[in-house]
């Protein structure tokens, strides 16, 4: 089976059977770089406390993004 066909028929599932496979398929991938350097934490720190940038709520996150994929 070509990786065309494989990917037809994904797309052709319903939501919550498409939802599974990726969480399967990702399950079995490395994880890649999910850590955050200390410097980029503490340069992020200090964004927040000297006002420089603004703190959004994690549902406030979410919107955004939903926005910026067009959903």
């Amino acid at each position: 089976m070509k990786l065309a066909e494989i990917e037809q028929g994904s797309l052709a599932l319903p939501e919550h059977e498409r939802a599974a496979l990726a969480v399967k398929l990702l399950d079995t991938l490395p994880l890649a770089g999910v850590g955050v350097p200390d410097e980029e934490v503490e340069r992020r720190e200090n964004e927040l406390e000297s006002g420089q940038v603004t703190a959004i709520s994690h549902a406030e996150f979410l919107r955004r993004v939903e926005r910026a994929r067009g959903r």
